[in-house]
C-alpha cells in the first residue's frame, strides 16, 4: 500500500514538472552575439506563444534574411545580418530584445596595399548588338530616301495620280471600223485561229451597237441583240448572219469556208456603216449634209 502511494507521488511530481516546463517562458539565443560587418548569425526562439516576424526583427540596423520553424520542438530560427557597425538591439517583442554587436572591418594601413581605382573595362560588342544597329541604320536610310524621293518627285506623283485617260474623239462608227480593219489585217482565220477571229468580230459589232444606241448588246445573247434592234429601221439580216456564223464556230465547232469568213467581215463593215446613218446624232447628220 505504501509502495503504491510512493509511486503515485513520484508520477504526480513528474507530471507537475512537465506542466511547469510547458508553461515556461520563451527562450531566445544568438548563435553569436558579435559578428563582422556583413556576416550572418542565427537567432533561435523556443517555447514562445508567439514568434517574432522578419518585419519585427528587421529594425535598428538588423536585417532578417530568412526563417524556419520546427513545429515539434516549438522553435524558430532566423538568419540575420547587419551592414552597420555598432551595437544593435534585436527586438523580440515590445518588452524583450537581444544585443548584437557588429564590428567594422579594420584595415592595417601598414601592411595593406593601396591601389588606384581600376579603369572601366570595355566589354566586346556581341553580334546581335552590332546587327541591330546596322538594321536601325538601314531603316533610317530607307526612310530618309523615301522622304527625299517624295519631295523631289512630288510634282510627278501628283501628275500621275491626277492623270486621266486620253480623250477618244472618234465616233462609234470610226472605232468599230478601225477595230474591224485591224482584225482583218491580223489574218487570224488564215492561221487557224477561227474561233478567236469570229469572237473578236462579233465583240466589235456588239460594242458598236452599245456605244451608238445604249442597248447593252455586250450582255445579250445573239437572238436578244437582234430582237432589240428589230423595228428600228435597221437591217438586222446581216447582223443575224454574222451572229449565226460565229455561234456555229464557237458552240458547234463548225469550220466555215474562206468565203464565209470574208463574208462575215464584209457584212460587219456594211452593218456598221448602214446603222450609223440611222442612229448617229443629228449634229453629225447636219455636218455630213452641209459637206
Amino acid at each position: 500500500m505504501k509502495k503504491t502511494i510512493i509511486i503515485g507521488l513520484i508520477g504526480l511530481l513528474g507530471l507537475m514538472g512537465l506542466m511547469g516546463e510547458a508553461r515556461g517562458q520563451a527562450v531566445a539565443t544568438l548563435a553569436s552575439d558579435t559578428i563582422a560587418l556583413g556576416d550572418q548569425t542565427t537567432l533561435t526562439v523556443r517555447n514562445a506563444l508567439t514568434f517574432p516576424s522578419t518585419d519585427l526583427l528587421s529594425q535598428n540596423g538588423v536585417v532578417a534574411l530568412r526563417q524556419d520553424f520546427d513545429t515539434a520542438a516549438r522553435s524558430q530560427t532566423t538568419v540575420i545580418t547587419s551592414f552597420e557597425p555598432g551595437e544593435h538591439y534585436i527586438k523580440l517583442s515590445d518588452e524583450d530584445s537581444l544585443l548584437l554587436v557588429v564590428t567594422d572591418v579594420e584595415i592595417d594601413s601598414a601592411t595593406a596595399e593601396l591601389r588606384d581605382i581600376a579603369p572601366i573595362e570595355r566589354v566586346p560588342y556581341t553580334f546581335w548588338e552590332v546587327f541591330r544597329w546596322v538594321l536601325l541604320g538601314l531603316a533610317l536610310a530607307a526612310a530618309a530616301f523615301g522622304i527625299w524621293w517624295l519631295l523631289t518627285h512630288r510634282m510627278q506623283v501628283q501628275a500621275a495620280l491626277t492623270k486621266s485617260e486620253p480623250v477618244d474623239n472618234r465616233t462609234p462608227e470610226e472605232r468599230a471600223l478601225q477595230t474591224l480593219e485591224a482584225l482583218r489585217v491580223e489574218r487570224l482565220w488564215q492561221s487557224g485561229r477561227v474561233k478567236e477571229y469570229h469572237t473578236r468580230l462579233t465583240d466589235a459589232v456588239r460594242q458598236f451597237i452599245e456605244e451608238s444606241t445604249g442597248i447593252r448588246a455586250t450582255d445579250m445573247t445573239s437572238d436578244e441583240c437582234v430582237d432589240a434592234l428589230t423595228g428600228k429601221n435597221i437591217n438586222v439580216s446581216a447582223l443575224r448572219d454574222i451572229f449565226n456564223t460565229a455561234d456555229m464556230v464557237k458552240f458547234a465547232k463548225s469550220e466555215p469556208s474562206p468565203h464565209e469568213h470574208e463574208r462575215s467581215m464584209d457584212e460587219a463593215v456594211g452593218f456598221v456603216g448602214e446603222m450609223w446613218q440611222v442612229v448617229k446624232p443629228a449634229e453629225n447628220k447636219e455636218e455630213v449634209k452641209n459637206a
